[in-house]
């Protein structure tokens, strides 16, 4: 029996975990992938908004976080992938048939990218599907590319791009761009950036790498087909919460609603980090929450046990 299980090794978990061990909690970490960091691994620009540190990217601000880490004392599973989750029991079932108890739980897992479900986009990974502007850009030098989404990640990424790049070609289904205003209106005079409004890609195609898009247009125009040799994909991002999103309170894109201790719906059962917070989905906020559970569920303990 564990006083928490944190599921979820990004900032929030790792604040969370820390802070259990701070204030004498018996907690465990459990992280389906191989390593620790979450987001931090797709941050590949500077990150200069966290009070007090500035790193280069997100791998080096994690190495920062990694050394409170080695220093503390909770458990951490990487690798570890759930089977089931009864929230209400605080029981956690592994794929592994080990079933884990809890006092309480703590949802820290995060978001991912969401995906267009086009052909050609599972298959083109790692054979010219970008993944970044920023890490991927000197690959892609002197090629045609496309850019799908409107949003600042999107915008952003077809500037930086098209720094390097032949040709960046935007494709966005919206009437115009969501981006801020700031990097719309870098869009419209660069010569080498094409924007397509009120159009999707339906597919990717290629042999051995990326070799075209497939574009529809609005208004039943016939689609047509672009030559480009790389593709990044930026249409925002949704939560992490297939697992148990049956069990809880969400809202009409999954993510997971709590109060001001960080809470869910489900006694003694909380979300921190970008799982609940689709408005501010920051490092700041995420490590902030961790603290808050931490915080929450240690004064309860102590309350219970008379201390």
């Amino acid at each position: 029996m564990h006083d928490v299980i944190i599921i979820g090794a990004g900032p929030a978990g790792l604040s969370a975990a820390f802070w259990c061990d701070e204030l004498g909690l018996d907690a465990l970490v459990l992280e389906q992938a191989d390593r620790i960091g979450g987001q931090l691994h797709r941050v590949y620009s500077p990150i200069e908004n966290y009070l007090g540190v500035k790193t280069r990217n997100g791998p080096e601000l994690l190495e920062l976080f990694s050394r409170d880490v080695d220093a503390a004392e909770f458990d951490l599973w990487t690798g570890v992938a759930v089977d089931s989750i009864d929230l209400r029991a605080k029981r956690i079932s592994l794929r592994s048939g080990e079933v884990l108890q809890a006092i309480s739980i703590i949802i820290a897992t995060g978001v991912r990218p969401r995906e267009l479900g086009i052909p050609g986009e599972k298959e083109f990974v790692g054979k010219g599907m970008i993944e970044s502007g920023t890490r991927d850009r000197e690959l892609f030098a002197g090629k045609d590319v496309c850019v799908i989404g409107g949003g600042d990640a999107a915008v952003e990424n077809a500037l930086l791009l098209a720094e390097v790049c032949a040709t960046v070609t935007l494709v966005h289904r919206g009437k115009k761009l969501r981006a801020r205003r700031e990097f719309a209106e870098r869009v419209q005079p660069n010569h080498r950036v094409t924007v397509f409004t009120e159009s999707v890609v339906t597919r990717i195609m290629g042999d051995a790498g990326v070799e075209a898009v497939e574009i529809q247009r609005k208004g039943g125009l016939k689609p047509f087909q672009l030559a480009v040799r790389g593709v990044l994909i930026r249409i925002g991002v949704e939560p992490n919460t297939d697992l148990f999103r049956e069990q809880l309170a969400v809202d009409e894109k999954g993510y997971v609603g709590v109060n001001s201790e960080q809470e869910t719906n489900v006694s003694m059962v909380f979300a921190i980090g970008d799982v609940s917070n689709p408005i501010a989905p920051t490092i700041s906020g995420a490590t902030g929450g961790g603290a808050t559970a931490a915080k929450v569920i240690a004064a309860r303990l102590s309350r219970k046990s008379g201390g």
